[in-house]
């Protein structure tokens, strides 16, 4: 009769030890997955109402001081600000939530953004070279809209809903470019003021 021969004792630990790493192999798999197939929730309703109270200060500047050169900086300066505010408030959220901003979903959500708002910085220099700076507010508020619905993709509902109300701005205001700056007042101040209330009400601070 042909018998079994035992399993040497230095055959089990290379059988457990592939077993082992099988399987961590299998939780990293899996947690890549969620990852990547999560939501981006790290988007801060605080920031982005702070978002909104710095367009309405810069509008307020623009007002007083209304000449295209003097816009164009205004609003530069508010946007660099408006960004380091952004980051910061996510990256406050996401430590609260124990999560990380740079996630699978947060990267989506940058990558997607970021392309439509280069579009708008090279489009800036573009029609204000060309002596056509009345197009500006109509221009920025369509891309920033377009850069938040395809980021917003990756993010709670009502962050790609923003983005649609910014388009709608954005062509209204490239339509009446004479509304070009209370446009600019409803749209970068308004809605991130509304829309942040709505994100902190219904997804925490």
């Amino acid at each position: 009769m042909h018998m079994e021969q035992p399993m040497r004792a230095d055959e089990q630990p290379s059988h457990t030890t592939a077993l082992s790493d099988r399987a961590i192999e299998n939780i990293s798999f899996i947690r890549r997955t969620m990852e990547a197939s999560g939501t981006f929730t790290a988007v801060s309703g605080v920031g982005v109402m702070g978002l909104g109270l710095l367009a309405l200060a810069a509008s307020a500047l623009t007002v007083r001081f209304p000449t295209p050169d003097a816009m164009l900086g205004i609003w530069t300066a508010t946007a660099v600000l408006g960004a380091a505010v952004s980051g910061w408030a996510i990256a406050r959220k996401a430590r609260h939530r124990q999560e990380s901003a740079l996630s699978g979903p947060g990267r989506k959500f940058v990558l997607n953004f970021m392309p439509a708002i280069l579009a708008g910085a090279a489009l800036t220099v573009a029609l204000f070279e060309a002596g056509l700076p009345e197009l500006l507010p109509g221009t920025w508020l369509l891309l920033y809209g377009t850069g938040v619905v395809t980021g917003g993709a990756f993010s709670v509902r009502v962050v790609p809903a923003m983005g649609v109300a910014f388009m709608a701005a954005g062509v209204l205001a490239l339509v009446r470019p004479d509304w070009g700056p209370v446009l600019m007042a409803a749209g970068f101040g308004g809605l991130h003021l509304a829309f942040g209330a709505i994100i902190t009400w219904r997804y925490g601070g």
